[in-house]
């Protein structure tokens, strides 16, 4: 179906990822604070959503996840990653059947495509 280890973070760089009262709750948990200062700290009210994950800045896709070590590409909150992350991608990750088209014919097992035409 796909491999996430070979992914160079796709998911992690949705420009909303949603996240669920009980997904700040874990998240507080696992780093020792309280729901308030974890709530400040990780999430921001956007397009309707009450808990959107904070971001910061990417090489490859522009800005991800807080908690995407941009270096090793992997979720550095694994055991405590949101609902929306512990669910993707439900199937098939289309992302990664073209990650893997891409390496194919680029002959390049690492190929990652860092910049996109429209």
């Amino acid at each position: 179906m796909y491999n996430c280890a070979k992914c160079p973070g796709y998911c992690c760089s949705y420009d909303l990822i949603p996240l669920t009262k009980r997904d700040v709750e874990r998240l507080a948990q696992h780093f020792g604070l309280g729901f308030r200062e974890a709530r400040r700290k990780f999430t921001v009210e956007r397009d309707g959503e009450k808990y959107a994950m904070r971001r910061k800045k990417d090489e490859i896709f522009g800005k991800v996840c807080r908690f995407f070590d941009t270096e090793a590409r992997r979720c550095t909150v694994y055991q405590a990653r949101p609902s929306t992350c512990r669910t993707y991608p439900g199937g098939r990750c289309g992302y990664y059947d073209f990650l893997c088209s891409e390496r194919n014919r680029q002959e390049d097992p690492d190929f990652i495509a860092t910049t996109w035409s429209s």
